[in-house]
């Protein structure tokens, strides 16, 4: 063998020799460490004598959680509101979060309003305030009747004020004969009131009546055309539904106006001068005494609480009475004027006025007498008072048409 071959065969078994040294180096450390990791640090309960007491591990107590009737609810866990044909997508964790605020939790929508119903309540509520389903209310008699006026419906589809509407056909009304009266309902105080033509009042529902009959007569055709062509052009202006009665109203207003001709009376009784004439400063007197006013017709009247006329004093002789002329004038007469059909009670105001005319007698030294001028006995005053004013006003009170109502007032006018 040579040298070089002896050498390499020494190298050789001094690696292995250095390996397997290693190897063994490396196995005592890794044995040490095994040990000192095992090793125990107290004595051994199964190895020991017994005579040493081991302490027993403390146990803490289990605690089971338990539902209290008095205990507040744990928050739920916050499901968006989902429309209920719709199926969640993904799944709703039960545990809440750590660390965050609890959430007020939201019902579930079939057990909610979504937010957008109060905002459609609301508006539902508003709709109903600003158009109300006004009550089917009648127009009172007292200022629209059926029988007396042609009477023409109108329902608006918004409220205009009353000046608006009286004005609108004041000129083609202008030419009927006959008055028109305008009747509104005020959605304040909930009533039928009677328009003026400078009234703002606002109105929706419009009643007008063209009446039929008056002291002049019944309507004609012409004046019944006029009113119907005015009321068709109001409704077109305004945008509203006009109702109209279908009844032939000139029929209507002769039949009106042959009952108006039966029970039409003024009942006057005449005072006048035994000797000389009166004079008007006692006349004055004696009728402010009497608690009459001078009106502008040149006539005292005697007004009721109400202000409603119950009978006149006016000068027998064509001049009528002023407050200047009455310091000089004299008359040989007065006359007491009684209209029947527009005073309610008339046999007791009949009463009334012929005291006041026996004391205006007494004073000035006058007579009553009748148009004749023969002196009225009290049998014959009695006799007026049935026949001319008691059967009359009964008459009236039959067809439901009283002595002095708001009716008689229009229709006796």
């Amino acid at each position: 063998m040579t040298e070089l071959q002896m050498g390499l065969i020494g190298l050789g078994a001094t690696a292995v020799v250095g390996v397997y040294g290693f190897n063994k180096w490396q196995e005592y450390r890794q044995r040490k460490l095994t040990e000192a990791v095992m090793k125990p640090h107290h004595d051994d309960v199964l190895l020991g004598n017994g005579s040493k007491v081991v302490p027993q591990p403390v146990v803490a107590e289990r605690s089971e959680p338990e539902i209290r009737a008095d205990a507040a609810p744990r928050m739920a866990v916050r499901l968006e509101p989902t429309f209920a044909d719709e199926a969640p997508s993904t799944p709703v964790s039960t545990e809440e979060p750590v660390g965050r605020e609890p959430e007020i939790p939201v019902s579930p929508v079939h057990e909610t309003t979504p937010p957008s119903a109060p905002a459609q309540v609301a508006v539902a509520d508003e709709v109903v305030l600003d158009e109300p389903d006004l009550p089917a209310i009648d127009v009172p008699a007292e200022l629209l009747d059926p029988r007396l006026e042609f009477i023409v419906a109108m329902e608006l589809v918004e409220p205009v004020s009353a000046i608006q509407i009286i004005h609108s056909q004041r000129s083609s009304l202008h030419r009927v004969n006959k008055p028109v009266h305008w009747v509104g309902y005020n959605e304040r105080t909930r009533e039928w009131e009677r328009l003026s033509p400078d009234s703002e009042t606002p109105v929706r529902r419009l009643r007008v009546g063209l009446q039929l009959v008056n002291r002049m007569g019944p309507v004609s055709e012409g004046d019944i055309t006029i009113f119907t062509n005015a009321m068709h052009a109001l409704a077109d202006e305004l945008m509203a539904v006009a109702d109209m009665p279908s009844s032939r109203m000139a029929d209507q207003a002769a039949e009106i106006d042959r009952f108006c001709a039966a029970v039409d009376l003024e009942i006057g009784l005449n005072l006048v001068s035994r000797a000389s004439a009166f004079s008007g400063t006692k006349i004055r007197a004696l009728a402010e005494a009497a608690g009459m006013v001078l009106g502008l017709g040149g006539a005292f009247t005697r007004y009721d609480d109400n202000g409603r006329v119950l009978f006149s004093l006016q000068n027998y002789e064509s001049t009528p009475f002023s407050a200047d002329s009455l310091r000089t004038v004299t008359t040989h007469g007065l006359t007491f004027l009684l209209d029947v059909p527009r005073v309610d009670h008339g046999e007791r105001v009949f009463t009334q006025m012929t005291e006041i005319a026996k004391r205006f007698g007494d004073t000035l030294q006058g007579a009553l007498v009748d148009d004749n001028r023969q002196p009225l006995s009290e049998s014959q005053l009695d006799h007026i008072r049935r026949e001319f004013i008691g059967k009359p006003q009964a008459t009236m009170a039959s067809f439901n048409l009283p002595a002095g109502s708001p009716q008689a007032l229009r229709l006796f006018s």
